[in-house]
């Protein structure tokens, strides 16, 4: 697939190398790993790469259900030269697949990775191998992948020299018969002489489950990097879940982990690393000390070290994404909005950038400009929040970002100062707007707040606010401006978590003042919820809309659904069997259906006690039309 951009009359040449179409990924129970190992023909050595993202999609396959468990799955460069090329076994990539078991058929969601410093090896035919983990059924459940590289042509920021691996295992924690800190060793590599600087590119995630300490997958512990002899880095290789992307899902989603959350492209730590030519310099990767009764802990740890030349140009900036506004799946907790664009500025020279000219707007209406200051170092990504509010269309939308001067002077690689993404358009409301809040058993949790476009607070409630079980209602009569309200949860499981059964549900949600319903809460949000919207101009028509909820979902006995939406419907509810034995989804059986006529609010309670323990769906039915399914545990 090819494909052109422009920046002042140049193209600049867009290639995607798709190696996995919708490819359907299932595991292997027997042995706990599956290969699929795919062909892709990438650009020959000798034509220039500017960047290379590797897209990762899921989605559920067209004859199974989306697959249930957070597995580790291991994204490589298998060979490369064609079916006779020796072995290479390069991770590019690590994905932490989610739990899916609530997804729609429909339902798809897209990461990316920037792998530029792997652009030695892309090159000519490449095997990429996705290894798809784990242990679950593999007849009813998988995965629908498709694996895109998106390669820009172009001058390259810095020429790599070459590459070398320096850590690729899973390493043992808190076993005295092997002890880290020997098998995590040192590692010494030879500056090559025409080299500038080196890259350290690290992945880490922990696994495993030790008893007290749930180690590593649940206990925080630092890691060190020290580079000839220097303490150069200490950190907690611990990452927070709760504000995830990816939400709601099935599982234990929102629950922080050893450095990875569930549905998740890990990104790399990177470490640029000043080197004396033709000298031999040392990384060494060390662990908090850790000691287990019971071992099962380890680090999956993969390293590799990049060595480059001097960057091409003293001044180079690049943007490199538009958050805000942005259609993008990974950006959604912040979208659509109608005001205060971010955008990710990356300096590419090797001079410090410490002033932009940034030029930037919807297609299609005036452009503005921010003339931005600070400090940019080189290799450094920052995000930039651009001031006023975003102009749209009532259809979908195209924002244009420039960046201009850098230190006020030209550019000296123009093709990536310039990126356009499309965005769907802000809800519009009237000015007087209802937010309607029923807490759960935790309220003390619970606080929102409502900004203006110059982000200043017009109203709020904060923490301790509220009772147990106790409906709030807040009429905001607002002026004609872009507005956003947050609302959070401070122990980071939302207004309902299903392993938080004692907790409870909380339903809230914005409405007009006939009482119809604007937008609703998804509950299971974790740690924050964001609604931006805009008042000013005729507001967007009311359409059907729908607020459905089910808890608990782990049960000894009932469970409850609560249905709100905007006009009376006929409405199904079926209960369905996830048998782990079933072939097909088919096999799956209704066991309980009931049907409601031309309902527009209820609360019904089903009782499960009659049937064996296992799993359930509950599926809803409007019109003929799926709106929700959720998975249901009794008795497990």
């Amino acid at each position: 697939m090819l494909w052109f951009s422009f920046q002042n009359g140049k193209a600049q040449e867009v290639i995607h190398v798709i190696t996995h179409n919708r490819e359907t990924v299932v595991t292997d129970p027997s042995t706990g790993a599956k290969s699929y190992r795919r062909w892709g023909i990438f650009p020959t050595a000798n034509v220039p790469v500017r960047k290379i993202i590797m897209h990762v999609n899921f989605g559920c396959p067209d004859t199974m259900r989306c697959a249930d468990w957070d597995y580790s799955d291991r994204i490589s460069i298998r060979r490369k030269g064609g079916v006779n090329g020796a072995s290479q076994d390069y991770e590019i990539g690590r994905m932490l697949t989610p739990y899916g078991g609530a997804f729609g058929k429909d339902w798809h969601f897209e990461w990316a990775l920037d792998v530029t410093d792997f652009s030695l090896l892309l090159r000519d035919s490449v095997e990429i191998d996705y290894n798809h983990t784990g242990y679950e059924p593999n007849i009813d459940r998988g995965w629908a992948i498709t694996v895109d590289f998106e390669i820009i042509k172009g001058q390259p920021a810095y020429n790599p020299i070459a590459i070398q691996k320096i850590y690729d295992s899973h390493f043992k924690y808190g076993d005295t018969s092997t002890p880290i800190e020997k098998t995590l060793a040192p590692v010494s590599f030879l500056a090559n002489p025409k080299a500038q600087f080196a890259r350290l590119r690290l992945v880490q995630t922990g696994h495993g489950m030790d008893k007290p300490d749930g180690c590593a997958e649940f206990c925080t512990k630092y890691r060190e990097l020290w580079y000839d002899g220097k303490l150069i880095e200490k950190k907690d290789v611990w990452k927070q879940c709760g504000d995830n992307s990816l939400y709601p899902q099935a599982g234990t989603w929102l629950i922080d982990r050893a450095y990875w959350c569930p549905g998740n492209l890990m990104q790399p730590d990177i470490f640029n690393l000043a080197v004396k030519k033709g000298a031999t310099h040392t990384i060494d990767v060390n662990m908090q000390d850790y000691t287990s009764p019971s071992p099962s802990a380890y680090w999956n740890i993969t390293a590799y070290l990049i060595q480059y030349e001097k960057p091409q140009n003293a001044l180079d900036v690049a943007v490199e994404d538009v958050i805000v506004p942005s259609s993008k799946a990974i950006y959604k907790r912040q979208n659509p909005s109608g005001a205060n664009p971010k955008i990710v500025v990356k300096n590419e020279g090797s001079t410090i950038i410490q002033s932009l000219k940034i030029q930037y707007g919807t297609v299609g209406f005036e452009k503005k400009v921010h003339d931005w200051t600070g400090q940019l170092l080189p290799f450094q990504s920052k995000i930039i929040e651009l001031p006023n509010t975003i102009d749209f269309k009532r259809v979908k939308n195209r924002f244009h970002v420039e960046l201009l001067k850098p230190n006020g002077n030209k550019d000296g690689y123009l093709l990536d100062n310039t990126l356009a993404v499309n965005f769907d358009s802000p809800p519009v409301h009237d000015s007087l707007v209802v937010f309607s809040f029923f807490t759960n058993n935790q309220p003390e949790h619970n606080a929102y707040s409502l900004k203006n476009s110059a982000g200043k607070i017009i109203f709020e409630k904060k923490l301790g606010a509220f009772q147990a079980n106790t409906e709030y209602r807040d009429t905001f009569r607002l002026a004609p401006d872009a507005y956003e309200f947050t609302l959070i949860d401070t122990a980071r499981n939302g207004l309902e978590f299903w392993f938080n059964s004692k907790g409870g549900r909380g339903v809230a949600r914005f409405l007009n003042n006939k009482g119809e319903m604007l937008k609703a809460v998804e509950s299971d949000f974790g740690s924050i919820w964001t609604y931006n919207f805009v008042v000013g101009g005729t507001p967007n028509p009311i359409k059907s809309a729908y607020s459905i909820g089910l808890f608990p979902t782990r049960t000894r006995d009932k469970t409850t659904l609560d249905y709100f939406s905007n006009k009376p419907e006929d409405v199904i509810v079926r209960l369905v069997t996830d048998s782990p034995t079933a072939k097909t989804i088919a096999d799956n059986k209704i066991v309980e259906e009931h049907h409601y006529t031309q309902l527009k609010e209820g609360v019904f309670t089903y009782d499960l006690k009659r049937y064996p323990k296992g799993r359930f769906y509950l599926k809803v039915i409007v019109n003929g039309e799926e709106k929700f399914n959720k998975r249901v545990r009794y008795n497990e």
